[in-house]
């Protein structure tokens, strides 16, 4: 079995020292054996390509991951901060809240004294006339 090579691709393969198809594998060997070993040359290059890849995958696959976990952690800790912010926000309104209901039952103890004060200045004035007549 004879394999065709354009000119131009022999020309190719001679300048950067490809053209393998006109040196045979071996001294007794022919155009059949120098086609095997053509074909598990290319076996074994691809077999290692492979092996590359399958190696830079699997570190890609541990980077990936690493982002994946660090997501998570960085995930966490925002809803961590998230919670303490509204946490510190709720405490605030509450003691708003609590300062107003203060300020509010300081003016119903005042409202409450005015009017027992109001009371009192009728009965002392309702007291005085008694006595004048």
């Amino acid at each position: 079995m004879v394999i065709a090579i354009h000119p131009q691709e022999r020309e190719r393969r001679a300048q950067i020292g490809e053209d393998k198809s006109t040196k045979p594998a071996s001294p007794a060997g022919g155009p059949l054996e120098s086609a095997l070993l053509h074909i598990m040359q290319q076996h074994q290059r691809l077999r290692r390509e492979g092996e590359s890849a399958l190696s830079s995958a699997a570190r890609v696959d541990g980077g990936v991951q690493e982002l994946f976990v660090n997501e998570k952690r960085v995930e966490a800790e925002s809803l961590g901060l998230l919670a303490a912010r509204y946490r510190k926000q709720t405490d605030h309104w509450l003691a708003a809240t609590n300062d107003i209901n203060s300020v509010l039952k300081e003016i119903g103890d005042f409202e409450n004294w005015m009017k027992v004060m109001v009371f009192d200045c009728e009965s002392i004035n309702a007291a005085v006339r008694n006595i004048h007549q």
